[in-house]
């Protein structure tokens, strides 16, 4: 009588354990390296097979605590590990095999660098042996992928796997989480050695600090108590070192405005009087004006970046106080000098803070933080955020507010892609908890909006999963639709579609003379029959009194991937915005000021 794939799989298992029984724990490569990802607890891989991996994958085969999830692109199984890992804190596990295995999924190990995102990413290699002869599917690893990783390993001896595993676990959650590559060739796969994984690791080169110094924020405190117009502003710091509660707490005790970048949406409520908005090149009027005019700034977590501050002259040229709370020591200074600096873990500097305040019982200048607030709130006058509705067409920024309005209450996480949708979805979803908002922010890629969901919903099954999107981001990794059908994750895109690159276009009108050079989509899909083809549910809506009822229908259908093609107003663009080389307070908050 023939057995069936499960009977198989089980008499393999079988198998499997008596032989590592018999041998004392004798077991290959593969079999190493899965007991590893065991050990730390990995539920999830996301990736795609080839010869350099077989191995690893017949020790996969073999086991039922891990899911491996098979995608169609090594790209997206990088990304979906990716926003796994945002989501839920753990780090985010992917396999890839060697040569295009590993250099398709480049462009997701970047994208998890630049956000500093705990990975660990397994790449399989040509034998030893073989490794700088230009063997078949062969490329340089560790040279490739050298400078978008924490850390990367080439492992040379079976008997090195375990030690190296942890280590690459342990650089990737602590300190400045990131991105670490592993890369096994395939010998190194095959071979036996006595397996012991163990419990803890110690590395002389690499112990980041977590305390920060008590003089440092000895000083901090006593600037924040003289401030007469403080400003908080934390980046994803906060959410990658879960110190949300701590930054509420902060903000709490002392009253002062509070701003969040891209990254940090969430960190603090956005429906909370004290929140003023995202800040930086599409951030709100007050946000900006507040962070250019503010004489002490507390930084947390966060790395003025360029899309934060603008031109860095004309933030110099007003004179402030700086305190920079960072785990990571090369962010301070690193593009705007500091006055008080301060390596550490921003949730034990935080607790640090408000225990010193709290011991000292110190209360900020009332009378001036009262004068303060009041030119905040003249700021906040110009709405600058404000639209012209439309009966006639659909404005993306109405679609947003419909779904805030509508998932609020709601266990709800939001994936973008990279364009004007995101920066509408930033805008316009007020989010009030953390880890809610999953995006590229530093390397603005394009495509991860679609395999972020697939990851997060694995995660967080009960959740509602909403990918913003555009017709433009989603069309490069869209063949993950296929994944989506195979292992039931049912997550719901949005897809604004313009029929333009849509932030590409508005750069090309405000400053290229409306000359649109390939922005625009001539041959797009019939993305509901697309949907359809994948076994989905497409829909397609062209009336803002559409937007609603479509958006009720894709939360009925619970259990089934939904695609929404929201046809919206080709000319919309995103406002405020400060164009490049330009300061932070020199926005244009609309096309009347072009």
């Amino acid at each position: 009588m023939d057995m069936s794939a499960a009977e198989h799989k089980r008499a393999a298992a079988t198998q499997g354990a008596s032989s590592s029984q018999s041998s004392h724990q004798e077991l290959n490569g593969s079999e190493i390296l899965v007991r590893c990802l065991q050990a730390e607890g990995v539920k999830y891989i996301w990736g795609y097979p080839g010869g350099a991996v077989l191995y690893i994958y017949d020790a996969l085969y073999k086991q039922d605590t891990i899911q491996h999830v098979l995608v169609r692109h090594e790209q997206a199984a990088v990304h979906a590990a990716d926003g796994y890992a945002r989501a839920t804190g753990e780090v985010g596990v992917a396999l890839v095999t060697s040569g295009p295995g590993v250099t398709n999924a480049v462009t997701g190990i970047a994208t998890a660098y630049m956000d500093s995102i705990p990975m660990v990413i397994i790449t399989g290699q040509v034998p030893t042996p073989a490794i700088g002869l230009d063997a078949f599917q062969e490329c340089d690893t560790v040279g490739i992928t050298r400078p978008i990783v924490k850390h990367n390993f080439l492992v040379k001896d079976v008997k090195d796997l375990a030690m190296t595993i942890k280590k690459a676990f342990h650089i990737a959650r602590t300190g400045r989480p990131g991105p670490v590559v592993v890369d096994v060739p395939k010998d190194v796969s095959l071979k036996t050695a006595e397996f012991h994984y163990p419990e803890r690791v110690e590395m002389r080169s690499y112990n980041p600090v977590r305390k920060g110094h008590g003089g440092q924020i000895r000083k901090a405190v006593q600037l924040l108590m003289q401030a007469r117009r403080p400003y908080i502003y934390t980046g994803g710091g906060v959410i990658l070192g879960n110190a949300s509660a701590e930054l509420r707490e902060l903000v709490d005790l002392l009253g002062y405005p509070c701003t969040n970048t891209l990254m940090g949406l969430g960190a603090f409520p956005a429906t909370d009087p004290r929140f003023l908005g995202m800040l930086g090149m599409h951030g709100t009027y007050e946000a900006n004006m507040t962070m250019q005019n503010c004489d002490v700034l507390l930084a947390v977590g966060a790395r003025f970046d360029d899309r934060v501050i603008g031109n860095p002259k004309h933030f110099a040229s007003v004179e402030r106080k700086i305190i920079h709370v960072d785990i990571d020591p090369s962010s301070i200074s690193k593009r705007v000098k500091v006055d008080i600096p301060i390596v550490g873990d921003v949730k034990e500097v935080l607790q640090e803070l408000i225990a010193h305040i709290r011991e000292q019982q110190l209360r900020p200048d009332a009378q001036a933080l009262a004068s303060w607030w009041g030119q905040i709130n003249e700021w906040r006058k110009r709405e600058c955020l404000k639209y012209k509705h439309s009966e006639e067409v659909i404005k993306p920024q109405f679609v947003i507010e419909k779904l805030w309005e509508m998932t609020r209450d709601r266990e709800t996480y939001i994936t973008s892609d990279v364009g004007q949708h995101q920066m509408w979805a930033a805008q316009f979803y007020r989010f009030d908890e953390p880890r809610r908002w999953i995006n590229s922010g530093g390397l603005g890629t394009m495509g991860v909006g679609l395999p972020y969901a697939m990851g997060i919903k694995l995660a967080k099954p009960q959740a509602d999963v909403f990918c913003i999107t555009g017709e433009g981001s989603i069309q490069m990794c869209i063949q993950e639709l296929s994944t989506c059908q195979q292992y039931q994750t049912p997550v719901k895109i949005i897809s604004l579609n313009n029929r333009y690159l849509g932030m590409v276009r508005q750069w090309q009108q405000l400053d290229y003379g409306g000359r649109y050079s390939h922005s625009y989509m001539d041959a797009l899909p019939d993305f509901v029959k697309l949907a359809e083809a994948y076994g989905h549910v497409g829909m397609k809506i062209e009336k803002p009194s559409e937007v609603e009822p479509a958006l009720r229908e894709m939360m009925r259908l619970k259990d089934r991937t939904v695609f929404l093609d929201v046809r919206t107003d080709p000319t919309e663009n995103v406002w405020p915005m400060v164009q490049a080389g330009k300061g932070i307070t020199e926005m244009l908050l609309g096309s009347e000021d072009l």
